[in-house]
């Protein structure tokens, strides 16, 4: 008997439809993918075909010459371009030697095909096969121009395929000498210099139609690695590099073998270095350039835009209060460094690296490290705050402080006659250096190195000199550390460039704030109060005869010899730093304080912000309790005491005792009595149990 002999008629007829629907779903499928499929290539194409209308476009307007790459300031003006030097010349005014130069290296038969050269191209993806990796590009004149004016040096496989059409595009709109004319005026050379006619001029102080054939071939050979060729800084490199290029031109038939000997043995006159930017601003913007070319490359995009984070009249007033400030102390080859943050966001408002860019265009804000001196010391109290001291916990026997099994070594304070125990706010304010060590040494030094690294300043040593700063900091970092106590506790990453966007107003780079919680607000608020003082009443006090008014707070540093002179202080607005030294650590001079080199110059230039950057009221933090303490004892005032409001957080031991300095009313004074009667006592009970 057969499956459908005996099976009933009605579950047949059910296992019959069961199949029928479950086969219904299956076409079902297929053809939604389909559908899918070919909506997908559908939008890809429309995408496809929009991308290219524009491209078109923007190809075509090349043929009225290429734009400039152009910074804006946070005001949100015009600030410079990326290549103020840049000199377009017409092919004409390109000596024939450099144009032949060029092609015989870079793209021998430019004149031959129709942007991609297949050769080349197939030749490329041949060796990269073989090595395994891409190392080669095979990339035409036309492409590395499409490149250069449209899109960035990042290696993926969609850029390489936007490369290729445009070159398509701008072979069909543009003739060959116009595209040659666009590249030689285009291509990035060395020190930041854009275009043949300029790096002539830079080079060899001589226009490029006056070039001669040895002069030729070494510009054309700085296309391949204008940074690592720099003739400036690799002349030996640039040289040979030159002779490659010789080669490839009399192996084209651009030059006999009797040119290419002659041009070897020929001796080359080169400046001593490039003439770069005007002093004014001229740290900032290449630093601005910097980043941009290692988001972007070494490319020079025309009509694009960098938003960055700078104010220009914040910046000009920077480099004012730096200039004048070494004219007053006029040390021959002294150095100042200057750098100025948004405490909210780390956006960089100005910054100066050095006397003079031209001069000298190493950048001092954000290269050179040095000893913070006692500006470090304001991470060492905030970590004890944050540890449950209070800004008036008594730090005694300060006198015999020394390191751990390092008995020989005890710090030393600059002055002498301080007292043998004090308060951390006294402390602070005089700049104790005993206090400061007993300080590192009662939370431990894990609790210093922690913050330190968590406000960006890593790398600092385990050691008991760390809380008199004897580790190293640049400007920048040491500034964004600051920044933490008058923005409520948060670690800052320094930000310079907001977005790039292309001709096309898209997005190509954007740099979000970047902030982290590295310190109780609470604490935040103690130390900032703490550094208020230190300008209202300690070592940065002539910080008010200066010129500088309203709220504001910070910290002196000086090192051993008087090496390094610091001054960093903030109000709401601006957190700033102001270093002071020579390139090779030396004594600046007698007496060369935090106090009296740098902090002019800090003050010289929060008086010049003042309107723009004002300083309003410290916000205080909720959960905090305001106690009247007096002035000089940090304890409950009497009626004759000067008295100021400290801030205690939960936790916070509050004082209790009179103060037992100034004169009290009757009532007060018979109290303190009272209480030297019974601490007398109390110490006699626990001298009989000892």
């Amino acid at each position: 008997m057969g499956w459908s002999t005996w099976v009933p008629t009605s579950w047949r007829t059910f296992t019959g439809s069961a199949r029928s629907s479950l086969l219904a779903p299956t076409v079902s499928v297929a053809d939604m993918a389909l559908r899918t499929a070919l909506f997908v290539v559908l939008v890809g194409g429309a995408i496809a075909l929009g991308w290219t209308a524009k491209a078109s476009w923007s190809v075509h307007r090349l043929t009225r010459g290429v734009g400039n790459t152009v910074f804006y300031g946070a005001d949100g003006k015009p600030w410079f371009s990326l290549d103020e030097h840049r000199r377009d010349v017409p092919l004409s005014e390109v000596a024939p030697a450099l144009r032949e130069a060029v092609i015989a290296v870079e793209d021998h038969r430019f004149y031959r095909h129709g942007g991609i050269d297949p050769i080349g191209f197939g030749r490329a993806v041949w060796r990269n096969l073989r090595r395994g990796a891409i190392t080669e590009g095979g990339s035409t004149i036309t492409q590395q121009l499409a490149r250069t004016v449209f899109l960035s040096n990042r290696r993926t496989l969609g850029r390489k395929v936007k490369e290729a059409v445009l070159a398509g595009l701008i072979e069909q709109q543009l003739t060959k000498d116009q595209i040659l004319e666009l590249y030689l005026n285009r291509v990035a050379l060395s020190a930041g210099t854009f275009g043949v006619e300029a790096m002539s001029r830079q080079l060899f102080a001589k226009r490029a139609k006056d070039l001669s054939l040895i002069e030729s071939a070494l510009v054309a050979g700085l296309i391949r690695a204008p940074s690592a060729l720099s003739p400036w800084s690799n002349e030996e490199g640039a040289l040979a590099r030159s002779k490659v290029v010789l080669a490839r031109m009399r192996q084209e038939g651009f030059i006999s073998p009797a040119a290419e000997q002659g041009a070897n043995a020929a001796r080359v006159r080169m400046t001593s270095a490039p003439h770069l930017a005007d002093a004014h601003s001229g740290y900032a913007k290449e630093y601005l350039r910097q980043l941009f070319r290692e988001d972007v490359g070494d490319d020079d995009p025309p009509d694009w835009d960098v938003q960055t984070t700078f104010l220009p009249a914040v910046q000009l007033a920077a480099e004012r209060a730096v200039e004048e400030g070494l004219a007053r102390l006029g040390k021959r080859g002294l150095q100042a460094a200057l750098v100025a943050l948004d405490p909210e966001t780390g956006d960089i408002l100005a910054m100066v690296g050095g006397r003079n860019f031209n001069a000298s265009p190493f950048n001092r804000a954000v290269r050179s490290r040095r000893q913070p001196g006692s500006a470090f010391k304001p991470f060492v109290y905030a970590a004890a705050l944050d540890h449950g001291l209070s800004p008036v916990t008594v730090l005694d026997d300060l006198h015999s402080v020394s390191a751990p099994g390092q008995q020989e070594w005890s710090p030393r304070n600059a002055e002498e006659g301080a007292p043998d125990a004090v308060a951390l706010r006294q402390a602070l304010l005089e700049s104790n250096n005993q206090a400061a060590v007993a300080l590192q040494l009662r939370i431990g030094s894990g609790a210093v190195l922690s913050l330190a690294s968590d406000l960006g300043l890593g790398d600092q040593p385990n050691v008991p000199s760390l809380a008199l700063g004897s580790g190293l900091v640049t400007p920048m970092e040491l500034t964004a550390a600051y920044a933490a106590f008058p923005n409520g506790g948060f670690a800052v990453t320094p930000r310079a460039i907001v977005r790039v966007l292309d001709a096309s107003e898209g997005v190509v780079v954007e740099n979000a704030v970047r902030r982290k919680r590295a310190l109780p607000e609470a604490v935040a608020f103690q130390t900032t109060s703490m550094l208020r003082d230190v300008i209202d009443l300690g070592t940065a006090s002539s910080a008010r005869s200066l010129g500088v008014r309203g709220p504001a707070a910070g910290k002196t540093g000086t090192t051993s010899e008087f090496k390094d002179a610091w001054f960093v202080g903030f109000n709401t607005s601006v957190v700033a730093a102001v270093w002071v030294g020579l390139d090779q650590p030396e004594p600046i001079g007698s007496e060369a304080f935090g106090a009296r080199i740098a902090l002019p110059i800090w003050a010289d230039f929060m008086r010049r912000v003042s309107r723009t950057l004002p300083g309003d009221e410290f916000p205080v933090p909720s959960g905090l309790r305001q106690v009247e303490l007096c002035r000089v004892s940090y304890l409950r005032p009497v009626e004759s005491c000067p008295t100021y409001v400290e801030f205690f957080k939960e936790g916070d031991d509050i004082p209790r005792r009179l103060c037992p300095i100034h004169q009290g009313n009757f009532k007060q004074e018979a109290r303190r009595a009272l209480d030297g009667i019974l601490s007398r006592v109390g110490r006699k009970i626990l001298d009989i149990f000892k």
